[in-house]
């Protein structure tokens, strides 16, 4: 049911886009011939005339259109007929245009008002992180630390901590023996490797049987990440060094020892490589009867885990009163625009892999899985971005979106007279092309991604 309720809710995004382009249609009294539900590939399901214009519903439901008599070419109208779109005014086929885009940011701003009001608060985005109970088993650092039930976690080098992602994100990015190390890090254990060992050259094998001194086991520096990459908005660059295997096993043989003796095929490269690799320190805020208390590092263990269980709790923000729920509403989708407008930048520079994109089949299963978990007004919120991010898609201007006709219509505007039809129909075919294909990429990763339970 809450699978159904998100593709009633997806629909009426749709239904609402094109019923923005088809008002402002009707508000220019221009003749609108076709209002359709879905895209014509396929068979139609349904096709019946209103008035003078014909309703078509398609069995592929994924967009809509409102056609013009100017798209229909067997039509018989006279070139100067006044109910040819491309005879009307640039800036009332701007409005129409545009209108889509327009209805569906209304829709947003509306369902997130409606939400605000009936729900009484509001997500903030923020979470408190409590340690629920502590599990030194899992992981002995903890004993050291001082950590304790029931404090609030803060901060970790020097980072805020508002959500279990961004710490659990800083102890599997810290783990133990993860297998690389900083070249930093390398060369400060290869110098020190080196004063106690003149002998030996950096690079040559060292005679079976000889000792090499090791110097004092280090950690490895303390990690630090932006608040973009906590959020997940952003993925963390690594840019240390992966260990040969033959490192990672000498990583292994070297805990705890002062010395090693050569087996005839190491350099104090590999040495200082396996040293290298170690673990990161966690240095942990948390607050604690009102005060801030600073705990001991911190050190995950291999798997990432640092033995506490947590408890988090959603930070709300009241929103009791129209004025309130306004405000709220306004602040919400401002953020929610930034997030999005960030997203596109980071596909469009490549920083986000066509293999992670996902589209209507992912959307339905997390929006059902979102009204299920957590109610109808998270839902409602969720088909609130959705209806903003169409928004903003749509404006792109690329051929066969609304802001491809745009696009036209400015140079329409530059020249002085519009493109040739022809040319503008190659254009279009060429985007629609696009967007099949890029709708077809999107759709496979949603169908990997349920086959492999990702999500």
């Amino acid at each position: 049911m809450s699978i159904i309720i998100m593709l009633l809710l997806l629909s009426v995004l749709i239904l609402v886009h094109e019923a923005g382009h088809f008002l402002a249609a009707k508000a220019f009294k221009m003749k609108v011939s076709k209002f359709g539900f879905g895209l014509p590939i396929g068979p139609t399901l349904l096709e019946k005339q209103v008035g003078d214009v014909k309703v078509l519903v398609h069995a592929f439901l994924l967009g809509g259109y409102v056609s013009f008599p100017d798209d229909d070419k067997d039509l018989d109208l006279p070139a100067d007929s006044p109910d040819r779109f491309l005879n009307r005014p640039i800036y009332q086929r701007f409005i129409v245009v545009s209108a889509g885009v327009t209805a569906n940011v209304i829709c947003a701003f509306v369902l997130v008002l409606l939400t605000a009001f009936l729900w009484g608060h509001m997500p903030s985005g923020k979470y408190d992180v409590f340690v629920n109970q502590v599990v030194p088993e899992k992981n002995q650092s903890l004993i050291n630390s001082g950590i304790e039930k029931g404090d609030k976690i803060i901060g970790v080098n020097g980072s805020k901590i508002d959500s279990s992602f961004a710490l659990l994100t800083y102890a599997q990015l810290s783990k133990k023996n993860d297998g690389k190390a900083d070249k930093d890090f390398v060369e400060e254990n290869y110098k020190n490797l080196k004063k106690l060992n003149p002998a030996f050259t950096q690079t040559e094998q060292i005679p079976e049987d000889a000792v090499v001194l090791l110097p004092q086991k280090q950690t490895e520096k303390a990690l630090t990440l932006n608040e973009k990459m906590l959020k997940g908005y952003q993925k963390y660059k690594d840019t240390q060094v992966t260990l040969t295997d033959t490192q990672k096993k000498l990583r292994d043989n070297l805990q705890d020892k002062t010395y090693l003796v050569s087996d005839g095929t190491l350099t104090l490269n590999d040495i200082a490589y396996a040293l290298s690799d170690s673990t990161r320190p966690l240095n942990v805020v948390v607050l604690r009867n009102g005060k801030e208390v600073n705990l001991n590092p911190l050190y995950p263990t291999q798997e990432g885990l640092i033995g506490v269980q947590l408890d988090v709790k959603e930070v709300v923000i009241p929103t009791k009163g129209i004025k309130s729920a306004f405000v709220t509403s306004c602040n919400y989708l401002w953020e929610q625009t930034y997030l999005l407008l960030y997203g596109l930048y980071q596909i469009v520079t490549g920083k986000i892999p066509l293999k992670d994109l996902h589209g209507i089949v992912a959307i339905t299963k997390v929006g059902g899985d979102i009204i299920q978990n957590s109610g109808i007004f998270s839902g409602l919120l969720l088909t609130a971005i959705i209806s903003l991010d169409l928004a903003i898609v749509n404006f792109l201007p690329i051929p066969a979106l609304d802001g491809g006709h745009v696009l036209f219509l400015f140079i329409e505007k530059l020249k002085g007279k519009p493109l040739d039809e022809e040319t503008i129909d190659k254009i279009g075919t060429v985007g629609f092309i696009f967007l099949i294909l890029l709708m077809v990429v999107v759709i496979f990763n949603d169908i990997f991604a349920l086959v492999t339970k990702q999500l």
